[in-house]
């Protein structure tokens, strides 16, 4: 299994990637809005996300 690309707790810079959503078989990087600490993740992987949708929550 592949290792997350953000854990809870975890440090992350704006512009870094979070994670991948597939959409129509196109993989979409999402990445940061801003620097800061990954303190929720909102999304369980495999499950489908509307768009708009909030999948984390960064603190800066």
């Amino acid at each position: 299994m592949r290792r997350p690309y953000a854990e809870l707790g975890a440090s992350v810079r704006k512009g870094q990637v979070l994670c991948i959503i597939e959409a129509m078989k196109l993989m979409n990087e999402i990445e940061s809005d801003a620097d800061g600490v990954v303190v929720e993740i909102l999304a369980q992987n495999g499950q489908p996300v509307q768009f708009g949708q909030p999948l984390f929550r960064v603190r800066s």
